[in-house]
């Protein structure tokens, strides 16, 4: 199992703070997340159905013609690598470490690429995996460099798969709306937009043939009832995605702020986080700790990713650990 963000209780533990005092920046999830309402009785009794919404709300939200529901895009991305022969896959390194454990797991012989080797990539491996934007670094692949990858890649059998899990506050840089072309698979987080995480709901564009094959591979009922009827409805809610996408942009750009103000500058992030590289990243993390502040600690390259604080009583309390943090340099 790999390490992620979000494990509060083991930094209880480790650090002697209960739980309920945290104050956990560690993941890239929106804190303030879309309201769920009361659910009728039934969403628990009955079995999930795949005509009861998601699909149709999904495809009208994303723009995508044919799209997957899965219980978070961890499902899908798990069993992606079993659907090719044993391939070259290559991706980008940092990046979320799940990709290449799950295509290293199932057989596949797995390399590292620097950005500027997108291009030769696309002409030699059999697969690309990207994640856009990057998590952690926040680097961003345009459209049209997407689309040129992936016209190499398909002209050959192979696949272009993007992870777009950090994308949704800026929605026009996604390639969703194009996944009919064979060979291009986008994963679309939910949890982490709309601060539902916990739900596990997540889809994966592609074309029709291509998702018949993956829901063949996951099985029936992947979704649970509960999470489908919230997560339709969610993706309804236009008027909360608006406002929550200008809110994000300028929440980010107040924690770059906040960062830099204190010295530590941001090398890269996105709407629901920023990354610092630096070579006190180790030590930076356990003293916030100590303060009941948990953040992402990532040790090659040594570097932090803070998540969005949720109000501003969270914010003066990030501000006051990094100006402490601040004073020890």
């Amino acid at each position: 199992m790999l390490e992620h963000g979000g494990r509060v209780r083991s930094a209880a533990v480790r650090f002697g703070i209960p739980v309920s005092d945290w104050l956990d920046l560690s993941t890239g999830i929106n804190p303030l997340a879309w309201p769920v309402p009361a659910l009728p009785a039934q969403a628990w009794q009955r079995l999930p159905e795949d005509d009861g919404g998601l699909e149709i709300a999904a495809r009208h939200h994303y723009g995508a013609a044919h799209l997957l529901a899965v219980a978070g895009t961890q499902a899908a991305l798990r069993a992606l690598p079993g659907l090719r022969p044993r391939s070259r896959v290559a991706m980008r390194f940092p990046s979320y470490a799940e990709h290449a454990h799950a295509w290293r797991r199932a057989g596949h012989a797995v390399e590292h690429i620097e950005a500027d080797g997108l291009a030769q990539a696309s002409a030699i491996f059999d697969v690309l995996v990207l994640v856009n934007p990057n998590n952690p670094t926040g680097e961003v692949h345009s459209q049209a460099t997407l689309l040129a990858l992936h016209s190499r890649l398909a002209a050959r059998g192979g696949w272009l798969v993007v992870d777009e899990a950090y994308l949704d506050a800026t929605p026009e840089a996604s390639l969703i709306e194009l996944c009919d072309r064979p060979g291009l698979v986008v994963l679309r987080s939910f949890g982490k937009f709309f601060g539902l995480a916990g739900a596990r709901v997540g889809f994966v564009a592609a074309d029709a043939d291509f998702l018949s094959s993956l829901s063949a591979e996951l099985g029936p009922w992947t979704v649970s009832g509960p999470a489908r009827q919230v997560a339709a409805q969610a993706l309804l809610d236009v008027a909360w995605q608006q406002e929550t996408q200008a809110r994000l942009m300028h929440d980010s750009r107040r924690l770059a702020g906040l960062l830099q103000a204190n010295g530590l500058a941001p090398g890269g992030g996105c709407a629901l986080f920023q990354w610092v590289k630096f070579a006190r990243a180790a030590e930076c993390f356990e003293a916030l700790a100590r303060a009941g502040i948990l953040v992402r600690l990532f040790q090659e390259p040594a570097s932090l990713r803070f998540g969005l604080p949720g109000n501003e009583a969270d914010w003066r309390r990030l501000e006051r650990a990094l100006a402490q943090q601040a004073g020890r340099t």
